[in-house]
C-alpha cells in the first residue's frame, strides 16, 4: 500500500477518536464555566469544588456514552488490525 492510504487510515483514526472524546470534552467545558460562574457569583473560593465537580459528571457521561463510544473505537481497530497485513505488503 502506497503512503497515502496509510495516511488516510491514521487521519480517520484520530478523527474517530477526536469524536469520541468531544462529549466529554464539551461537558467538562461547560461545567467548568457554569461552576465558575457560580463561584463568582456566589464569592465561594473552594479551589477543589469545580474539580470534584467535573469529575462527577465526565464519570457519570463515561459510564452511560462509555460502550457506545467505545465501540466505534474498537470498531476502527478492528479494521486497522484486520488491514495491517495487505498494508505491510
Amino acid at each position: 500500500m502506497s503512503h497515502d492510504s496509510i495516511l488516510s487510515k491514521v487521519n480517520e483514526s484520530l478523527m474517530i477518536i477526536l469524536i469520541v472524546s468531544s462529549p466529554v470534552l464539551i461537558a467538562a467545558v461547560a461545567i467548568g464555566l457554569l461552576v465558575g460562574l457560580l463561584q463568582a457569583l456566589t464569592q465561594i473560593q473552594d479551589q477543589t469544588l469545580p474539580q470534584a465537580v467535573k469529575l462527577v459528571v465526565v464519570l457519570i457521561l463515561v459510564i452511560f456514552l462509555g460502550p457506545v463510544l467505545s465501540q466505534q473505537v474498537a470498531n476502527q481497530a478492528s479494521g486497522l488490525f484486520d488491514a495491517f497485513p495487505i498494508m505491510t505488503r
